[in-house]
Protein backbone atom coordinates (compact mmCIF):
# COMPACT_ATOMS: atom_id res chain seq x y z
CA UNK A 1 0.00 0.00 0.00
CA UNK A 2 1.34 3.34 -0.89
CA UNK A 3 2.23 5.82 2.14
CA UNK A 4 2.58 9.18 2.04
CA UNK A 5 6.06 8.97 2.81
CA UNK A 6 7.05 6.61 0.14
CA UNK A 7 7.93 9.69 -2.01
CA UNK A 8 9.91 11.30 0.50
CA UNK A 9 12.20 8.52 1.01
CA UNK A 10 13.95 8.66 -1.86
CA UNK A 11 15.44 11.59 -0.66
CA UNK A 12 14.93 11.76 2.67
CA UNK A 13 18.44 10.68 3.68
CA UNK A 14 20.05 13.82 1.80
CA UNK A 15 17.13 16.13 2.96
CA UNK A 16 17.36 15.26 6.56
CA UNK A 17 19.62 12.12 7.92
CA UNK A 18 23.01 13.42 6.41
CA UNK A 19 22.06 17.19 6.38
CA UNK A 20 23.63 19.82 8.67
CA UNK A 21 20.39 20.50 11.08
CA UNK A 22 19.64 16.55 10.89
CA UNK A 23 22.71 15.73 12.14
CA UNK A 24 23.25 18.51 14.57
CA UNK A 25 19.56 17.51 16.03
CA UNK A 26 19.81 13.47 16.15
CA UNK A 27 23.22 14.11 17.77
CA UNK A 28 20.96 15.69 20.82
CA UNK A 29 18.69 12.84 20.97
CA UNK A 30 21.83 10.43 21.00
CA UNK A 31 23.42 12.81 23.97
CA UNK A 32 20.10 11.15 25.94
CA UNK A 33 19.80 7.86 24.45
CA UNK A 34 23.11 6.32 24.14
CA UNK A 35 23.62 6.02 27.89
CA UNK A 36 20.98 3.53 28.12
CA UNK A 37 22.67 1.80 25.22
CA UNK A 38 26.01 1.09 26.97
CA UNK A 39 25.29 -1.88 28.96
CA UNK A 40 26.60 -5.49 29.61
CA UNK A 41 22.88 -6.64 29.56
CA UNK A 42 21.82 -6.73 25.25
CA UNK A 43 18.84 -4.92 25.17
CA UNK A 44 15.12 -6.02 23.08
CA UNK A 45 14.55 -2.90 21.49
CA UNK A 46 11.00 -1.80 19.31
CA UNK A 47 11.56 1.51 17.14
CA UNK A 48 8.79 2.74 15.56
CA UNK A 49 8.74 5.30 12.90
CA UNK A 50 12.27 4.07 12.13
CA UNK A 51 12.02 6.09 8.79
CA UNK A 52 15.31 4.53 6.49
CA UNK A 53 17.23 3.18 9.53
CA UNK A 54 19.72 5.02 10.94
CA UNK A 55 18.64 5.05 14.44
CA UNK A 56 18.07 1.24 14.40
CA UNK A 57 21.37 0.35 12.87
CA UNK A 58 23.01 3.02 15.59
CA UNK A 59 21.62 0.67 18.51
CA UNK A 60 22.59 -2.84 16.49
CA UNK A 61 26.17 -1.70 16.48
CA UNK A 62 26.25 -1.76 20.52
CA UNK A 63 25.36 -5.05 20.27
CA UNK A 64 21.25 -5.04 20.87
CA UNK A 65 18.32 -6.80 19.00
CA UNK A 66 16.30 -4.15 17.33
CA UNK A 67 13.07 -4.91 15.40
CA UNK A 68 12.34 -1.69 13.43
CA UNK A 69 9.14 -0.79 12.14
CA UNK A 70 7.57 2.23 9.50
CA UNK A 71 4.67 2.31 7.59
CA UNK A 72 6.45 3.45 4.56
CA UNK A 73 7.32 0.44 2.29
CA UNK A 74 9.58 2.95 0.46
CA UNK A 75 11.43 3.72 4.05
CA UNK A 76 11.96 0.34 4.69
CA UNK A 77 13.57 -0.45 1.81
CA UNK A 78 15.95 2.19 2.43
CA UNK A 79 16.69 0.83 5.53
CA UNK A 80 17.03 -3.10 4.78
CA UNK A 81 19.42 -1.83 1.51
CA UNK A 82 22.01 -0.15 4.05
CA UNK A 83 24.57 -2.16 6.01
CA UNK A 84 23.43 -3.80 8.77
CA UNK A 85 23.98 -6.71 11.01
CA UNK A 86 21.82 -9.62 11.81
CA UNK A 87 20.34 -8.27 15.25
CA UNK A 88 18.62 -5.67 13.56
CA UNK A 89 15.40 -6.52 11.65
CA UNK A 90 13.00 -3.84 9.27
CA UNK A 91 9.72 -4.60 8.68
CA UNK A 92 6.52 -2.35 7.64
CA UNK A 93 3.96 -1.81 10.29
CA UNK A 94 1.34 0.58 10.76
CA UNK A 95 1.67 1.73 14.29
CA UNK A 96 -2.27 2.04 14.39
CA UNK A 97 -2.51 -1.76 14.20
CA UNK A 98 0.03 -2.61 16.87
CA UNK A 99 -1.40 -4.77 19.39
CA UNK A 100 -0.14 -6.50 22.63
CA UNK A 101 0.11 -9.71 20.78
CA UNK A 102 2.20 -7.93 17.36
CA UNK A 103 5.38 -9.56 18.68
CA UNK A 104 6.30 -12.69 20.27
CA UNK A 105 8.71 -10.64 22.97
CA UNK A 106 8.72 -8.08 25.36
CA UNK A 107 10.80 -4.59 25.00
CA UNK A 108 13.28 -2.90 27.39
CA UNK A 109 13.35 0.11 25.56
CA UNK A 110 10.20 1.61 22.67
CA UNK A 111 12.11 4.42 20.70
CA UNK A 112 10.43 7.12 18.22
CA UNK A 113 12.55 9.71 16.64
CA UNK A 114 11.70 12.94 14.73
CA UNK A 115 7.72 13.70 15.18
CA UNK A 116 6.56 10.30 13.95
CA UNK A 117 3.98 9.80 16.43
CA UNK A 118 2.87 13.56 15.12
CA UNK A 119 1.02 11.42 12.57
CA UNK A 120 -1.32 10.40 15.11
CA UNK A 121 -4.21 12.30 16.53
CA UNK A 122 -4.96 12.38 20.04
CA UNK A 123 -7.30 9.19 20.08
CA UNK A 124 -4.32 7.44 18.49
CA UNK A 125 -1.72 8.47 19.86
CA UNK A 126 -3.42 7.50 23.47
CA UNK A 127 -3.95 3.84 22.17
CA UNK A 128 -0.33 3.27 21.18
CA UNK A 129 0.51 4.61 24.58
CA UNK A 130 -1.21 2.04 26.44
CA UNK A 131 -0.20 -0.69 23.83
CA UNK A 132 3.31 0.66 24.21
CA UNK A 133 3.04 -0.16 28.09
CA UNK A 134 1.62 -3.60 27.42
CA UNK A 135 4.55 -4.26 25.53
CA UNK A 136 7.27 -3.26 27.55
CA UNK A 137 9.08 -5.57 30.20
CA UNK A 138 9.01 -4.43 33.72
CA UNK A 139 10.66 -1.31 33.97
CA UNK A 140 11.05 -0.86 30.37
CA UNK A 141 11.60 2.69 29.17
CA UNK A 142 9.69 4.01 26.33
CA UNK A 143 11.42 7.39 24.58
CA UNK A 144 9.92 9.72 22.47
CA UNK A 145 10.87 12.39 20.44
CA UNK A 146 7.81 15.06 19.34
CA UNK A 147 6.79 18.39 18.05
CA UNK A 148 5.35 20.42 20.34
CA UNK A 149 3.13 23.35 19.59
CA UNK A 150 5.46 26.74 20.74
CA UNK A 151 8.47 25.95 18.35
CA UNK A 152 10.31 29.56 18.81
CA UNK A 153 12.12 28.94 15.41
CA UNK A 154 8.68 28.78 13.66
CA UNK A 155 7.79 32.09 15.58
CA UNK A 156 10.35 33.89 15.01
CA UNK A 157 10.82 32.84 11.22
CA UNK A 158 7.34 33.43 10.02
CA UNK A 159 7.25 37.04 11.62
CA UNK A 160 10.30 37.91 10.12
CA UNK A 161 8.49 37.22 6.58
CA UNK A 162 4.94 38.98 7.99
CA UNK A 163 3.28 35.45 8.03
CA UNK A 164 1.49 35.65 11.43
CA UNK A 165 -0.52 33.02 10.61
CA UNK A 166 1.96 30.92 9.89
CA UNK A 167 3.96 31.61 12.90
CA UNK A 168 1.91 30.34 15.35
CA UNK A 169 0.23 27.25 12.88
CA UNK A 170 1.01 24.68 15.46
CA UNK A 171 -0.23 26.18 18.19
CA UNK A 172 -3.70 23.95 17.83
CA UNK A 173 -5.56 20.90 18.60
CA UNK A 174 -6.66 20.35 15.02
CA UNK A 175 -4.50 18.69 12.39
CA UNK A 176 -2.20 20.89 9.75
CA UNK A 177 -1.81 19.77 6.40
CA UNK A 178 2.14 19.64 6.15
CA UNK A 179 3.27 19.08 2.59
CA UNK A 180 6.00 16.14 2.72
CA UNK A 181 7.65 16.39 -1.23
CA UNK A 182 4.21 16.94 -2.89
CA UNK A 183 1.57 15.18 -0.69
CA UNK A 184 -0.06 16.38 2.63
CA UNK A 185 0.41 14.76 5.70
CA UNK A 186 -1.97 15.24 8.45
CA UNK A 187 0.09 16.51 11.60
CA UNK A 188 -0.99 16.94 15.35
CA UNK A 189 1.37 18.77 17.43
CA UNK A 190 1.36 18.21 21.39
CA UNK A 191 3.37 19.82 24.07
CA UNK A 192 5.07 17.70 27.05
CA UNK A 193 2.17 18.33 29.54
CA UNK A 194 -0.25 16.87 27.26
CA UNK A 195 2.04 13.71 27.23
CA UNK A 196 2.34 13.52 30.99
CA UNK A 197 -1.35 13.83 30.99
CA UNK A 198 -1.67 10.83 28.96
CA UNK A 199 1.13 8.58 30.68
CA UNK A 200 0.78 9.16 34.40
CA UNK A 201 -0.91 6.25 35.17
CA UNK A 202 0.66 3.61 33.20
CA UNK A 203 4.56 5.61 33.01
CA UNK A 204 7.17 7.72 36.13
CA UNK A 205 8.90 10.42 33.50
CA UNK A 206 12.46 10.54 34.22
CA UNK A 207 13.35 13.60 31.79
CA UNK A 208 12.20 16.22 29.27
CA UNK A 209 14.34 17.37 27.30
CA UNK A 210 14.45 20.08 23.81
CA UNK A 211 15.97 19.14 20.90
CA UNK A 212 16.45 21.72 18.55
CA UNK A 213 16.08 25.05 20.88
CA UNK A 214 18.23 26.75 18.94
CA UNK A 215 19.23 24.21 16.45
CA UNK A 216 16.45 25.28 13.60
CA UNK A 217 14.02 23.39 12.00
CA UNK A 218 15.36 21.18 8.77
CA UNK A 219 13.47 23.33 6.27
CA UNK A 220 15.90 26.26 7.15
CA UNK A 221 18.85 24.07 6.04
CA UNK A 222 19.55 25.61 3.28
CA UNK A 223 19.60 29.12 4.74
CA UNK A 224 22.19 31.40 5.99
CA UNK A 225 21.26 30.08 9.82
CA UNK A 226 23.30 26.36 8.52
CA UNK A 227 26.36 28.41 7.88
CA UNK A 228 29.70 29.00 10.20
CA UNK A 229 29.88 30.30 12.62
CA UNK A 230 26.06 30.24 13.19
CA UNK A 231 25.16 27.11 13.36
CA UNK A 232 28.09 25.98 15.91
CA UNK A 233 26.99 28.77 18.30
CA UNK A 234 23.22 26.87 18.14
CA UNK A 235 24.84 23.83 18.86
CA UNK A 236 26.79 25.34 21.82
CA UNK A 237 23.42 26.83 23.05
CA UNK A 238 21.75 23.41 22.89
CA UNK A 239 24.43 22.24 25.23
CA UNK A 240 23.65 24.75 27.99
CA UNK A 241 19.55 25.27 27.76
CA UNK A 242 18.76 21.79 28.65
CA UNK A 243 16.20 22.21 30.76
CA UNK A 244 12.65 20.47 30.60
CA UNK A 245 11.33 24.50 30.64
CA UNK A 246 13.03 25.12 27.18
CA UNK A 247 11.04 21.82 25.83
CA UNK A 248 7.65 23.30 24.70
CA UNK A 249 9.80 25.89 22.77
CA UNK A 250 12.16 23.65 21.02
CA UNK A 251 11.62 21.96 17.37
CA UNK A 252 11.18 18.71 19.00
CA UNK A 253 11.25 17.57 22.30
CA UNK A 254 12.56 14.42 23.82
CA UNK A 255 10.43 12.79 26.99
CA UNK A 256 12.22 9.34 28.64
CA UNK A 257 9.07 7.26 30.71
CA UNK A 258 9.20 4.21 32.15
CA UNK A 259 6.82 1.57 32.98
CA UNK A 260 5.35 1.86 36.29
Amino acid sequence: MHNDFDNASKKYDDTFTFSKIGKAQRKRVFTYVNPLLKTARKLRILELNCGTGVDAIHFSKSGHSVIATDISEGMITVAKAKKHTENVVFQVQDINTIRNTSFEQKFDLIFSNFGGLNCLAKTQLEQFLKTANQLLAPNGKLILVIMPKKCLWEKIYFSAKGQFKKANRRNTDQSLAVPVDGVTVKTWYYNPKEILSLTKKGFTVNKIKPIGLAIPPSYLENSILTKKPLLSIFKGIDTIATGAFWAKYADHFLIELTKK
